[in-house]
């Protein structure tokens, strides 16, 4: 018995599956295993279109086990892979206990991630967009903030902050996002009595001269007209730099007061081909030949956004879906002839076009050397996609979906899953406060990195006082909590800091249950009070 191991659930390892089983259908010798972290195939083109709720939350989304008839599929994490010996370490489940699986063949197929690092506060603040929980936490956030603005009338900063609407990335993803978020933030608008339209700001950041580099010139020129017509705002020639809970700042040091920060880059090497000591390009994509064989390697083969894979010209292809699921036939195809030993089959795919929606019945389109923009090639733009939509009754559900959203009015339900209120990182800028004096104590803080000062304003009006200097490792808030009352001083950020912050009801469990916790931090909130001030209570 021989057995295929495919890692990895979008469309490069989904489509490779289907295509081993259609060519393997009569060799019962042959066994085809899939690892995805889902069990769920997700249809990225559609995701944006979840967060203006223009089709539902799983119409986007195929069970794999539907898909994949004869497939074994496994929805655990692949992590680590062992080339010697031919065998791969499964995530465990419900039982930590080793889970060993050994292949014949290995499909490495499991795309790219989000990754952050070097990137100030986006761990923390900001909010990727690669899955379907992506796309529902976007959405989810938008009209929270929506809520929040339409009853906060005391703070006009916190007020813009809700209102403003941050996506970073002017590829087709981002394009895709800010077009969707904004049609659905400027629709669902009139219903909240207390909030103008004018006050809605959306910004899509760009670090090129134009957005939607990957086409024509003039198709870029449309893209652009549309989304400032309806009230996007491009920042162009500007990276993301940095982000609080509060704000994206910019390369240039613009600060963008905002509570919602999409951003749809940048895209790293999964951790899973990091770890490979396979060989590798600059960008840490896996190295394959014609054959989509892992260079030196007989039964390794790398698809899709993890692999480099070559054209005739030798230029690598473009991470498009259409070229995944080339990709994915001709290493099936390559498989199986490894195994009947026949000869192999060399990629040769140039593209049949690129699309991209704007919202609202526009679209941009390049489809055999066509050029097309506006409704027409909106129109194609959902054809094409609808016809790719895995399933008759996936396609149906969508179909009508976008029948009825001509008539019917978006929703405005907030879907909360939890999951989100607990202990978390927090990024601040110098000069940033983090709490504010009188304001009511909701979270304890653990300074992590950087510096910040406790400052006092008398109500004499004799001007601020610094009470204290905080460093790394100590930590600041829990008075407030402790004894039910309000913030007493206010703390600033004096050089960029990384904090853990601590809710409530998670602080009071430990305080209560962990003996010596409460005199604990007395203690150590009253030696940290500066000498020069002696009159002066611990910060709460």
């Amino acid at each position: 018995m021989k057995r295929i191991v495919i890692v990895g659930g979008g469309f490069s390892g989904v489509y490779a599956a289907q295509a081993l089983e259609r060519l393997l259908r009569r060799d019962d010798q042959v066994e085809i295993l899939l690892f995805a972290r889902d069990n769920y195939f997700v249809f990225q083109p559609m995701l944006p279109e979840v967060i203006s709720g223009t089709i539902g939350l799983t119409d986007v989304v195929s069970p794999l086990r539907r898909l994949l008839k004869r497939t074994h599929v496994h929805a655990r994490e692949v992590e680590s892979v062992d080339i010697d010996h031919q065998a791969i370490m499964v995530a465990p489940g419900f039982r930590p206990h080793a889970h060993v699986v050994k292949y014949d063949h290995l499909v490495l197929a499991p795309g790219t991630v989000t990754d952050f690092r070097g990137l100030p506060g986006l761990p923390e603040h900001a909010l990727p967009f690669k899955d379907l929980g992506h796309a529902l936490e976007v959405r989810s956030r938008v009209i929270r903030a929506l809520e929040e603005a339409d009853v906060e009338d005391d703070d006009p900063e916190l007020r813009r902050q809700l209102l403003t609407f941050v996506v970073a990335g002017g590829g087709f993803s981002g394009v895709e996002v800010a077009a969707e978020l904004n049609d659905f933030v400027r629709s669902v608008a009139r219903h909240y009595r207390r909030i103008d339209p004018k006050e809605i700001r959306v910004v899509l950041v760009h670090a090129g001269d134009e957005i939607l580099p990957e086409v024509a010139p003039k198709l870029r020129a449309f893209a652009a007209k549309i989304l400032r017509r309806r009230g996007v705002e491009l920042v162009l020639r500007q990276r993301l730099k940095a982000a609080t809970g509060e704000s994206a700042i910019l390369g240039d040091g613009t600060v963008i007061p905002t509570k919602t920060l999409v951003s749809t880059i940048p895209s790293s090497p999964h951790p899973l081909i990091d770890a490979l000591t396979l060989p590798k390009t600059k960008n840490g994509r896996l190295q394959v030949d014609g054959q989509l064989r892992v260079s030196g390697f007989d039964n390794v083969w790398a698809l899709g956004d993890c692999a480099s894979v070559p054209t005739k010209d030798g230029t690598p292809c473009p991470p498009t879906a259409q070229h995944a699921t080339r990709q994915a036939k001709v290493a099936a195809e390559n498989i199986v002839a490894t195994l009947t030993k026949t000869p192999l089959r060399t990629f040769d795919f140039k593209g049949l076009g690129k699309m991209g929606s704007l919202g609202r019945r526009n679209a941009v389109a390049e489809v055999f050397g066509l050029r097309l923009s506006g409704f027409i090639a909106w129109f194609l733009w959902r054809s094409i996609y609808l016809s790719k939509l895995p399933g008759w009754g996936r396609r149906i559900k969508v179909a009508t979906a976008w029948t009825l959203d001509l008539i019917l009015e978006p929703e405005l339900v907030e879907l909360r899953l939890g999951g989100t209120g607990g202990a978390m990182h927090e990024h601040f800028e110098p000069g940033q406060l983090v709490f504010s004096q009188g304001e009511i104590g909701d979270r304890v803080y653990i300074l992590l990195s950087g510096e910040a000062e406790v400052v006092r304003t008398p109500g004499d009006g004799t001007g601020d006082r610094i009470l204290a200097k905080l460093g790394a490792g100590e930590c600041f808030g829990e008075m407030a909590l402790l004894d039910s009352a309000p913030r007493n001083a206010s703390v600033r950020c004096v050089r960029a800091m990384t904090v853990l912050s601590i809710p409530k009801r998670e602080f009071g469990l430990l305080a209560a249950n962990v003996p010596g916790l409460r005199a604990s931090f007395e203690q150590v909130t009253a030696r940290r009070v500066l000498p020069a001030k002696p009159e002066a209570s611990p910060p709460q």
